[in-house]
């Protein structure tokens, strides 16, 4: 009996030593620079989204915020190198929402993937993105009612979308069953190359939020046909959602999300929550994400945790209905 209580004894004064390391160890967080991993080619909005909070972070603890662009995969590569980091928060990942969905699309498993739901740490759900059917100019569809004529017209209609296993391949392959049309997708490896494909006249539509098109909507070199959300968007009131126009339950919304490995502290989940919830309050902020198309959410780390599984059932089971591969 006393041998049993002198190691229960010994392992009470362990964990207090533990955690008393522990915190202190968190009051000195960071003692130097943090890399923000971006899983896509830079150029993208979650690029910008993430060379924007850097900044704002950096300023806020006093310590620089690298963004380290690492994609292939539709985000695959850079996600699964920051689940085997190291739980410290010197390396933490911006995602958007394909982090979810991807390797259900890609099929990829073991060591060049990650666990969706329990291999990463929720640090703040950034913002939430709608997203636009959108033509090329040159394309002449004024409507979707004109995009889907042309793709029941003998031959399949093509639209890009930043990657196989996006969100926005997703509402292309919805879409397509609600409307009877036949689409052929066209993947790329980030929202950059993809715009750039469609401004092209190489491909005359895409799915996609409306941040990367908006420069070119003005001059009519793009032109947004409608937004996949519930209500029309405040960052584009005049654009009818697909539901207004009779192709119903075709709703998809893209978001951004902050994470850390598997067992992040959970001093540091509080710190770097506290401080993204702080810098998405500012108006300057505020202001240059609407441009990106993305309005702040913020709130508590669980909101993101939420969101990821929320995705992960309801597009997994999309994905399966459909039969929804990588091109």
């Amino acid at each position: 009996m006393k041998h049993t209580r002198r190691h229960a004894f010994a392992a009470a004064i362990s964990l207090a030593a533990a955690c008393a390391t522990g915190l202190a160890w968190a009051d000195s967080y960071p003692s130097k620079p943090i890399t923000l991993v971006v899983a896509y080619p830079a150029g993208g909005d979650t690029d910008a989204l993430a060379r924007l909070f850097a900044e704002k972070l950096s300023t806020r603890v006093g310590q620089p915020v690298v963004v380290d662009n690492r994609p292939g995969a539709s985000g695959i590569i850079g996600s699964a190198y920051v689940s085997k980091a190291a739980p410290d928060g010197y390396t933490l990942l911006l995602a958007p929402s394909t982090f979810s969905i991807a390797q259900l699309v890609l099929k990829t498993n073991g060591s060049a993937g990650y666990d969706v739901l329990n291999g990463f740490t929720p640090i703040v759900q950034t913002g939430s993105q709608p997203l636009f059917l959108v033509a090329a100019g040159s394309s002449g569809f004024a409507s979707v009612k004109d995009a889907v004529a042309a793709a029941k017209d003998g031959k399949s209609l093509s639209y890009a979308s930043p990657g196989s296993g996006s969100p926005m391949h997703i509402l292309g392959e919805m879409f397509a069953r609600t409307s009877g049309a036949s689409l052929s997708h066209v993947p790329y490896k980030g929202v950059a190359p993809a715009i750039n494909d469609v401004l092209g006249g190489h491909v005359p539509v895409t799915f996609i939020t409306l941040g990367p098109v908006a420069p070119y909507i003005p001059n009519g070199k793009l032109r947004p046909l409608a937004v996949a959300s519930a209500q029309r968007s405040p960052l584009a009131p005049n654009v009818p959602t697909l539901a207004e126009m009779g192709y119903k339950d075709v709703e998809v919304t893209a978001w951004n999300g902050l994470w850390g490995p598997r067992n992040l502290p959970p001093e540091i989940v509080k710190m770097l929550n506290s401080h993204f919830n702080e810098i998405l309050r500012m108006p300057d902020i505020a202001a240059r994400m609407a441009v990106l198309g993305t309005t702040p959410v913020g709130g508590e780390a669980g909101v993101l945790g939420k969101t990821n599984a929320a995705d992960y059932t309801r597009f997994g089971k999309v994905i399966k209905e459909l039969g929804i591969q990588a091109d």
